[in-house]
Formats: C-alpha cells, structure tokens, sequence
C-alpha cells in the first residue's frame, strides 16, 4: 500500500499544488512554524494513486503522518503547524479578534470563495458578465480596505492568521486583471497586498517543484 512509503519516512507528508490557495496557506504556516515535510508536488489533472489512497476527498493539500494520521483541510493544517510553533504570533488570543479572523475566514472560504471562482471563470457562468462577479467580490476588498485603514493588516499592527489564511485568494481573485486592481481605489488592500507577496516567507512557499512521481528521492519542504 503506499501509505508505508509514508509510514517509512522521517517526515510528514504534505501531497501540494504550488498554485492551489488552500495548499498555498498550508505551506505558509508550515514553513513559518519551522516543520518540515516531504513535499510531493501534484498536478490535479492526474492525481497519484497515493493521494487518493490516504484522503477520500483526494484534494490538495494532504498531511499524512501514518495511516491512521492524515489532516487533509488546509485550515486544520495551518491550526496544527501553528500549535506546534508559532514564532510570530499568528494564532491571536483576545477574544474580539479571535471572532474576527473566524468571521473572515469564514466569508472568504465561502461566499469570496464563490464570487472569485466565477469572476476567475466567468465563461463557465454566462448569465452575467464577468464585471458583475467581480462587484460581488469587491463586497470584500471594501471590507478588507476599511480595516487596513485602521490597522497595518487586517486584525492589528502584525499578520495573524486572518492575513495568512486569506491572502492567496485575494492574490488570485487580483491577478484576475491586475491592470484593473492596480487602478482601483484600493490601495491599502494593494499595499498589504504587495507586502506579503514580496515577503520572504511568500516567496519561499512558491518554488517551483516538478511533478512528483512514485520513487522520486522526496524534497524537503
């Protein structure tokens, strides 16, 4: 079974897609809690075996320790890595900012979610224009930019898990027509925006792995 190619290994195993959000978060708070993982680079279009064989849902991103240890949501990925290290102070404690990284979370895994993979994919979803889903997306940018006016990132004066766990959908819903946000009236959301993605940690978690194939010598993430 290929779970005791898992098994067999120093390292968890965290099966990724380099451009994917919801493992783009992962790898954010795996690399800054300092845990290291064998990273197995997947295309989605032709998931391994072994991907499928340790989570049903068969979708990145995947930890797997053993087989009776795999977290396959990338939120419960972040909370574990975080639990173990967070030298940044990620993981807020005061009670009104723990509801609100829940409440933006919440919103951008949902309803942010749905609106930018319809303005992203607008042909898929001809019975509006691909402007109007993205005024429905703006809904949040508007909200993002109000709190950036108030606070360098979007809880308080340093970056918690809210900006973490957001920040590559907004990368993806932007570089949607990067023209259009660069001339948009938000240009708080672009600085924070520009800030992260310039960042050396950003930076870290997008190298560029090939395709990961069965008896591949594994890549230390």
């Amino acid at each position: 079974m290929h779970l005791m190619n898992v098994c067999d290994m120093k390292f968890p195993v965290l099966y990724s897609f380099r451009r994917c959000p919801y493992a783009i978060r992962a790898r954010l708070a795996l690399r800054i809690s300092g845990i290291q993982v064998a990273l197995r680079e997947v295309v989605l279009s032709d998931k391994p075996s072994a991907l499928v064989d340790c989570s049903a849902k068969a979708t990145v991103p995947v930890l797997v320790f053993n087989e009776k240890h795999v977290i396959d949501e990338s939120l419960d990925i972040m909370y574990w890595a975080l639990k173990q290290n967070d030298p940044q102070g990620w993981l807020v404690e005061e009670s009104d900012l723990l509801k609100a990284t829940q409440q933006l979370i919440e919103y951008n895994d949902n309803e942010f979610k749905s609106q930018l993979d319809q303005y992203k994919y607008a042909d898929r979803f001809p019975e509006n224009s691909m402007q109007h889903y993205r005024s429905k997306g703006e809904l949040f940018l508007s909200d993002l930019e109000e709190r950036l006016a108030i606070t360098d990132y979007l809880l308080c004066q340093r970056p918690t898990l809210a900006d973490m766990a957001i920040l590559p959908f907004i990368r993806q819903f932007v570089y949607v027509d990067k023209d259009w946000f660069d001339r948009s009236r938000y240009k708080r959301l672009n600085a924070w925006l520009t800030r992260l993605l310039e960042g050396v940690l950003f930076i870290g978690v997008m190298e560029k792995y090939k395709k990961w194939q069965e008896d591949d010598t594994p890549v230390i993430f």
